[in-house]
């Protein structure tokens, strides 16, 4: 499974990761790289609940994504 992760820096250090297609699943870090660890982690265990409740589990839908070229 794939997830749109959004890391915003906080003024006063380290990055907030929250996952759009997965409501409240929010985690923190000191730096990019444990942000990204810890929100992994959040994922993991919000589609684990999801699969003990029996309750289907969100996907992304509605993005495309387009590279380009800069000069």
């Amino acid at each position: 499974m794939r997830y749109t992760v959004v890391l915003e820096e906080e003024a006063d250090g380290g990055y907030v990761a929250s996952v759009p297609a997965l409501p409240g699943c929010v985690s923190q870090g000191d730096d990019r790289a444990q942000a990204l660890s810890n929100i992994r982690e959040a994922i993991e265990l919000y589609v684990q609940d999801c699969r003990d409740a029996a309750d289907p589990i969100p996907t992304e839908t509605g993005k495309e994504f387009v590279e380009i070229e800069a000069a």
